[in-house]
């Protein structure tokens, strides 16, 4: 059935609407950032600012320690994303691959724990951290990824539950061990939902703020988000140096999105299929 060219000339106008309402919010919090205090607080208010003022962003990254933020959260996003790019493809594979005793069972149990949300477990957690000697350290922000994540076990599950089984009989016929399978067939063929995980993890850790709130006291381990945060508390009234680390804030993860985004969708079409 073939569609109108009146129906796609409204589908697109709606798009091109719908894109323009989500995008002018951005676009204003980055023309900001350029402007003077004096265009800042201008009425009626100018769209555009008569002139790029890109010292703006030079005075608030000087204006507190961002350069050793950034340097935390870089080590920690990295780190919490290999870490899960690991466990949760190794957790996967068993699951998707292997039959052994109480599997359905122990994957449902793994499932449930998707339902406990964070804010329950959080004192446990501090406990448990506090006892191990961690509190104040980036320890409490990266070991636990090393461990798995429910959602990002069962996207790979999902994944794998399609790709043939004579893969693996070809790989032991050439010789190959469970391990080698895992790596050398099987780590290749999840490229596109391990772009995926390590993408929705990265903007995950990139903008959490609450676990480094709890977790970390000495000011020159703080993550960006959390440096973001006290720089608003002194801040409070300045416009422009808000404006100028939250736009420097959000540039690695739109860059992740718009290099990934192919794969994204390939992975989550994938899970589902």
């Amino acid at each position: 059935m073939k569609t109108s060219k009146g129906y796609k000339v409204i589908v697109y106008l709606l798009l091109i609407i719908f894109s323009a309402y989500f995008l002018f919010p951005f676009l204003w919090i980055v023309l900001t950032a350029f402007k003077t205090e004096a265009e800042v607080h201008h009425f009626p208010p100018n769209f555009f600012p008569d002139k790029m003022q890109f010292v703006n962003f030079i005075n608030a990254w000087k204006a507190q320690p961002f350069g050793l933020y950034l340097k935390n959260s870089v080590l920690i996003t990295v780190l919490t994303t290999l870490g899960q790019v690991l466990s949760c493809s190794l957790i996967a594979y068993g699951f998707a691959r292997y039959d052994f005793r109480f599997k359905n069972g122990l994957f449902i149990l793994l499932l449930a724990t998707m339902m406990i949300p964070w804010d329950v477990t959080m004192i446990p957690l501090y406990m448990q951290f506090n006892m191990f000697g961690w509190i104040n350290t980036l320890k409490p922000l990266i070991v636990p990824s090393f461990f798995g994540s429910a959602y990002f076990v069962f996207l790979l599950r999902q994944f794998l539950m399609n790709v043939p089984k004579e893969l693996e009989h070809a790989a032991k016929i050439d010789g190959a061990n469970d391990l080698q399978t895992y790596w050398k067939i099987f780590m290749p063929i999840m490229k596109a939902p391990l772009t995926l995980i390590a993408v929705l993890n990265m903007l995950s850790v990139w903008n959490d703020y609450l676990g480094p709130l709890i977790f970390l006291q000495d000011r020159t381990k703080y993550t960006l988000a959390l440096g973001l945060a006290s720089f608003k508390g002194v801040h409070e009234l300045q416009i422009l140096p808000i404006m100028a680390i939250t736009i420097i804030m959000m540039i690695p993860p739109v860059i992740a999105f718009l290099y990934a985004q192919k794969y994204i969708v390939e992975g989550i079409s994938g899970a589902i299929k």
